[in-house]
């Protein structure tokens, strides 16, 4: 990685190198309870100074991952990665809501608009037609997992938002005004460092990373229904996307 503090990509070393861990510590190779090698060997292992290495361990601390103990150096928390899985018929209620956790949204706000990005004009074959947009956040057990952005073409789902309740749920709203079925055409899935309002939203702290899904949901009859940008926090959900979706 070199002795630099930016990667050739302008990512920070000390970023990339905490987002190595936590891929190890998350996906079980540093298992819960370990104790994280020391400073001078992480140094070593990455190629960079230890005080670069220290901001890398303070990130995982952040994110409740690692717990340093006084003269005895930092050990793997114990933590809970729920799986979402994502198939033909994605529910992230269903999906994750039935394992031991209740599930729950929040709107965080609702437009009409009448010219919205040009992927989802695109996306949606709007033409010149109005989208409606919904931003929430989904939680469970009043953990926040994921900061999504739903879109659809408003004249396909009148007083939608009505329905959207409690549970926050965007199936039980269709289901609400007579749409029963979907099904998911396409899915994308990239890692990057969250924005401010999507740390400030998901109560991730500052440089955590986040994993970006955008898909595309048709009616069973091909027709494009739902466009959705989904930012799950990647320390607290695992992806398990079935093969008959794409990745890009």
């Amino acid at each position: 990685m070199g002795n630099q503090n930016r990667s050739p990509s302008g990512h920070s070393a000390w970023r990339l190198i905490a987002d190595e861990l936590r891929g190890e510590i998350v996906g079980g190779s540093i298992p819960a309870g370990s104790k994280l090698p020391s400073e001078a060997a992480l140094a070593e292992r990455f190629d960079v100074h230890r005080h670069t290495v220290r901001h890398a361990v303070a990130a995982l601390a952040a994110d409740e991952l690692v717990v340093p103990r006084r003269g005895s150096g930092t050990f793997v928390a114990e933590h809970t990665v729920l799986v979402h899985r994502i198939g033909v018929r994605t529910r992230f209620t269903e999906s994750l809501g039935p394992r031991g956790g209740s599930a729950s949204g929040h709107l965080l706000e609702s437009a009409q608009e009448s010219a919205p990005p040009a992927e989802v004009v695109d996306r949606l074959r709007l033409g010149d037609r109005p989208a409606l947009r919904l931003d929430y956040v989904r939680r469970v057990d009043g953990l926040p997992l994921a900061r999504a952005t739903a879109w659809f073409d408003a004249e396909r789902v009148p007083r939608l938002v009505d329905h959207f309740g409690p549970e926050g749920s965007i199936t039980a709203a269709l289901r609400a005004i007579g749409i029963d079925d979907y099904v998911r055409t396409s899915t994308t899935v990239a890692g990057r460092a969250a924005t401010a309002a999507e740390a400030r939203d998901l109560d991730l702290p500052t440089g955590s990373i986040v994993l970006v899904v955008r898909a595309l949901n048709t009616l069973p009859s091909g027709s494009p229904l739902l466009y959705n940008v989904t930012r799950f926090a990647a320390a607290r959900v695992e992806l398990d996307v079935e093969h008959t979706a794409s990745l890009g």
